[in-house]
């Protein structure tokens, strides 16, 4: 397996970082530029994996969506062949075949289209018959397990004849990214209206326009931890929006606790140093992917951090809880579930002279224990695992003057 080797660094001349773009707006908008027929003028899309995977298969739509391990891909993917009334095969690697994909199917299979599993119930792969007769307006959706699959559906609900209500039931995660998903459409000229715990989307169709993706700001959290971890620095993050529809932009307000500045200027965000005034709790509902990253933060900054909304976690590229506890294991730091579903990061006391990091084939594995850095040299075993969001997070370190050794 390829590792690679980063040198301890604690110090940080300014530098500017040309942070990758959204992909999580990325495979929306390719979604939505699908269904009005390609007529949109879109720029800046996501290099990450996940996308062009998303661009190949809708450009050569083969008769088996392999979507590889991206889970958005394949939920977004699904619901689309459905509402475009293809016969798909939905399938991926491994880890994606066992990551559940029922709610999403079951939602489908209410308002009228036919599918059905090839392996596993409730997981894929599967197969999509079409929908050619929508047999209700109306589906009931959990809100608390994975906020894809009520986007999915309300990207294919204007193109439905009658259109879709949506109730979503529970509680509701990662509410911005159903937001984002909702303002996309409405950039494509989608109206709805969103009342209490129901989404309605009349019958319409999406306006062609131009739209520019902006940069990721689950990409700009590594870039936070390392200067929050760091002795010094200074930091410039392009591309990026004061006002973000993006959930993880919360990590402005995380990591102003921990010791980093963020000022708004023409063009993107500049990050500088400030003295940690604590972190004591935090609520990752809505933006679960942080948490890895303020989680590793906390363990090197000395933070008894309690975390709550880490449910999903389980469910993503690996068990991220269990990733976690035993990757900081490693430098006598901890996340403990303290009672049900809530977490605390018990900080590291004495750092190893050296830490391996095995990243699970998670890319967020990789990219948010590298502010270890910081604090002593650590080993990165298959770091290719970053092209699934951020290709070139690598060369970007290297930007920033960290030194990096790669062994086959």
């Amino acid at each position: 397996m390829e590792t690679i080797h980063l040198a301890q660094k604690t110090d940080f001349l300014a530098t500017h970082i040309p942070l990758p773009s959204s992909k999580s707006e990325s495979n929306r908008v390719l979604i939505i530029d699908a269904l009005t027929d390609g007529e949109n003028k879109l720029s800046n899309l996501a290099e990450a994996r996940d996308t062009q995977t998303m661009i190949s298969l809708l450009k050569k739509n083969p008769p088996v969506y392999d979507v590889l391990d991206a889970g958005t891909t394949m939920r977004f993917l699904t619901a689309y062949a459905a509402i475009t009334n293809q016969n798909k095969v939905m399938t991926g690697t491994a880890r994606m075949c066992e990551r559940p994909i029922g709610i999403l199917v079951d939602a489908l299979r209410t308002v009228g289209a036919d599918i059905h599993y090839l392996g596993v119930e409730g997981y894929p792969p599967l197969a999509i018959h079409g929908l050619t007769e929508q047999k209700s307006d109306t589906v009931k959706i959990r809100g608390d397990v994975s906020s894809q699959y009520i986007s999915a559906m309300l990207m294919i609900a204007p193109l439905l004849p009658r259109g879709l209500e949506i109730e979503l039931e529970g509680k509701v995660g990662s509410r911005s990214y159903l937001e984002m998903t909702l303002d996309s459409m409405a950039q494509f000229g989608i109206k709805y209206t969103w009342n209490d715990n129901k989404i309605a989307v009349p019958p319409q169709a999406y306006q062609p326009t131009t739209f520019a993706v902006e940069s990721d700001w689950s990409g700009a959290g590594y870039w936070f931890s390392l200067l929050a971890c760091a002795d010094s620095g200074e930091l410039f993050l392009s591309g990026l929006k004061e006002n973000s529809l993006q959930g993880d932009a919360a990590v402005v307000e995380i990591m102003g606790q921990l010791g980093v500045k963020s000022t708004f200027q023409d063009g993107g965000v500049l990050l500088q140093k400030q003295p940690v005034t604590g972190l004591t709790t935090w609520d990752f509902t809505h933006c679960p992917d942080l948490a890895q990253t303020i989680a590793v933060t906390c363990a090197i900054l000395g933070q008894n951090a309690t975390f709550t909304g880490l449910e999903s976690l389980k469910i993503k590229e690996t068990d991220r809880i269990y990733a976690l506890q035993k990757e900081l294991a490693k430098f006598n730091a901890d996340l403990k579930e303290i009672e049900p579903e809530v977490y605390q990061v018990i900080p590291s006391v004495t750092m190893p002279a050296e830490v391996k990091i095995y990243t699970y084939d998670d890319h967020r594995m990789a990219m948010a224990f590298m502010p270890l850095i910081t604090k002593t040299r650590i080993t990165i075993e298959d770091p290719s695992v970053v092209n699934k969001s951020y290709p070139s997070f690598w060369k970007h370190c290297q930007l920033a003057g960290i030194s990096i050794v790669s062994q086959s």
